[in-house]
């Protein structure tokens, strides 16, 4: 399981900005090694409600990019847990079984990616 915690990371200028002057700031969550070669597949604004968890499954042939925008969440990846928040975040790699459950005190809200080379089919477990 790959976490970027977003406080950990600093803004640097964005690479069209002047770096003395710039206009525009990023914070890098990913580089292109860090992504297989593919096609996204996906882009969803997702949320778990409070008290709920989304079924465990996995993609045949996609990773999934988890960004939190709000609340808190435990992510089990594979074998893996961990506690995110707002500005985690989470990769699940193709095959690997991966669900999250709210363990906050209001919704949780997620941007999630997937990137696939394939159809990137779900399979609940």
């Amino acid at each position: 399981m790959k976490i970027v915690r977003f406080a950990d990371l600093s803004f640097i200028p964005a690479s069209h900005e002047d770096p003395e002057d710039p206009g525009a700031l990023k914070k890098v969550l990913l580089k292109r090694d860090d992504i297989p070669a593919g096609r996204i597949q996906m882009i969803n604004w997702a949320t778990v409600p409070k008290g709920k968890t989304f079924a465990a499954h996995f993609h045949e042939s996609m990773i999934e990019v988890f960004i939190i925008i709000s609340g808190k969440v435990k992510a089990k990846i594979a074998a893996d847990e961990a506690v995110l928040e707002k500005g985690d975040m989470v990769v699940a790699m193709e095959r690997q079984v991966h669900s999250f459950e709210n363990i906050g005190d209001y919704d949780a809200d997620y941007f999630a990616m997937g990137i696939t080379s394939e159809g990137g089919k779900s399979v609940n477990v």
